[in-house]
């Protein structure tokens, strides 16, 4: 009975000290053939940036650091650059070329300066405390919030704000002919106009067309 006590009490003693080695030993890195992962590859490289940088323009389109004019030209150069990357990806089997690869980040390099500068410089967006003035910030607000979720995509955002500018426009050029207000006319007009920018939004964020990622 004793010899069989001091059998277990071995057995335990061992088997406590290689699970106390086990424990003791360096956790070994996982291989990145075993997770698949092969570092931050070119494409997710382009991507990040891509989405990095419609979330600054949307951050500038809701502080009004962005007129409507500035995120027309910057989303209209961001379009042109997806297409681009889009159909250099589809003639490479879905990737980039080191070349191309380069040449986006270039490309990529310059939008953001842009951006930069567009929400630094001493052009800012003016709404007012009216009717008129809300509907503008409520409409950039919606439009902020479609470029960030990704519901918008460059290419519409561009239409939809070179649509805003031209009522901006407008609301400007009536205001300077009648001593800084509307008549009623003309807000009648302008509500026309903020009516269909509006139905123009929703139209878009809900397509189903969404950004690239």
């Amino acid at each position: 009975m004793r010899r069989t006590f001091f059998t277990l009490a071995a057995a335990a003693l061992i088997s406590t000290g290689s699970a106390i080695a086990q424990q003791s030993q360096p956790t070994q890195p996982a291989n990145s053939a075993q997770t698949g992962s092969t570092g931050a590859s070119s494409g997710n490289t382009v991507n990040d940036r891509r989405e990095n940088q419609q979330d600054r323009i949307a951050n500038g389109v809701q502080s009004g650091q962005l007129t409507a004019g500035e995120t027309k030209n910057i989303e209209g150069r961001e379009a042109n650059l997806n297409r681009e990357i889009k159909d250099d990806r589809e003639a490479d089997g879905g990737k980039l070329t080191q070349q191309e690869r380069q040449q986006v980040n270039q490309q990529q390099n310059s939008l953001s300066k842009s951006i930069y500068n567009d929400k630094h410089n001493a052009t800012q967006a003016h709404y007012g405390n009216n009717e008129v003035g809300q509907r503008r910030e409520n409409q950039q607000d919606r439009i902020a919030n479609g470029i960030r979720n990704g519901s918008m995509r460059a290419g519409e955002a561009a239409r939809t704000e070179n649509r805003e500018q031209g009522i901006n426009q407008q609301i400007h050029a009536d205001r300077a002919a009648n001593g800084g207000k509307l008549t009623g006319a003309e807000k009648q007009q302008i509500n026309r106009g903020q009516n269909g920018a509006s139905r123009q939004i929703y139209r878009q964020k809900h397509n189903g067309k969404n950004a690239p990622k």
